[in-house]
Parts: structure tokens; sequence; C-alpha cells
């Protein structure tokens, strides 16, 4: 049995995980979750919690918010400290701006979780269409919810409905790719 270990920024990624990865991981994989207090966190204590997990067969993931950012030298200093730890093969994914980028890339979603309708035909609109360009995606969020949405509750209840197929985010893409990727068995030659 593999396990899935997600070193993750804060505690709402654990709540959207916790939804959405059963619906996409295939069986005999589980999921356990290391929540930071922020980045800074995540950055200070990453090696030593990677260096300290002994569970056999697991694998890694780092999942970070890009915020302002350069998101090649997020990348790069979280490989080095995955190196460190000795787990060069963690995969490192980066939420392009943060993680409500992901949920405004499946407005139908949002619309479904909020009970507001009109939100789903909002995806076509060129703002919405490459959701990863936004700055501010939880003001948006809030802004287009009529102020409902909040952080981990939102997470915890957008999880179980995110849909990979219709999401308009390329980060999301790339993350659900490489988680997949990730757990699949590999090719013997």
């Amino acid at each position: 049995m593999k396990t899935l270990v997600f070193f993750l920024e804060e505690s709402s990624a654990q709540e959207f995980l916790t939804g959405f990865l059963p619906r996409i991981l295939p069986e005999g994989v589980t999921s356990r979750f290391i929540p930071f207090e922020g980045k800074q966190d995540l950055d200070k204590q990453l090696e030593r919690r990677i260096r300290g997990w002994n569970t056999p067969d697991s694998l890694f993931v780092v999942l970070r918010d890009q915020d302002q950012g350069d998101c090649k030298k997020i990348k790069a200093s979280l490989q080095e400290r995955c190196r460190n730890a000795g787990k060069p093969h963690a995969l490192i994914r980066i939420a392009c701006r943060e993680l409500e980028n992901w949920y405004l890339g499946d407005l139908k979603a949002v619309a479904e979780v909020y009970s507001i309708t009109s939100l789903a035909q909002m995806q076509q609109k060129t703002k919405f269409r490459e959701p990863d360009l936004l700055h501010n995606a939880a003001q948006e969020l809030r802004n287009l919810t009529q102020k409902k949405y909040q952080k981990v509750a939102g997470s915890r209840l957008l999880g179980p409905v995110i849909s990979i197929e219709r999401n308009k985010s390329h980060s999301f893409q790339v993350f659900c790719r490489g988680v997949l990727e990730l757990v699949q068995p590999q090719e013997s030659h």
C-alpha cells in the first residue's frame, strides 16, 4: 500500500484535498496530511519533517501557494529542501496564485456549493477563462459568493465537487497530473 504524504502551507489545503483526493486516487493509495502555519512555517520545518517520516512506501508531495512570488524560485527552493532531506523525487506543486484560483477554475462547482446558479455561466467571461492570472482570488471568490465563502469551510465544501475535467486552472491540472503520475504503477521494461 502506498501512502501519499502531503506537506501543505495551511489547513485549508488539507480540507480541500480530504474531499477531492478520494475521487481520483486508485485503490490502495492512502493520503496523510501535514499542514503548516503558512509558507514561512513550511519553509522552516519541511526538511526536518520529511527526514522524520519513516512510514515505508511513502511518496511525498509539497503544495504551496505562489502568492506574489516567483514560481520557479519557490519551486527550486522547495526542491532543494527535499533533496537535503533525502527525498529528491518529492513532487513539488505551486498553486498559481493561491488555492482559490483552483476554485475559480470550476465556477459550476462554486455555484452548486453556494446555490448561486448565475455563477456557472461566468466561467465564459474573459476574467475566469484563465483563473491562474487573477491576483486576489480569495477576495474574488468572497465577492462572487456574496461573502459566503470562508477559506477553511469553503475548501471543505468544494473538495468533493471540484471537477478535473472542466476546471480551467492550469496549475490545478498540473497538480492533478503530477499526483496521478506519482501513484501509477511503474512499467517494467
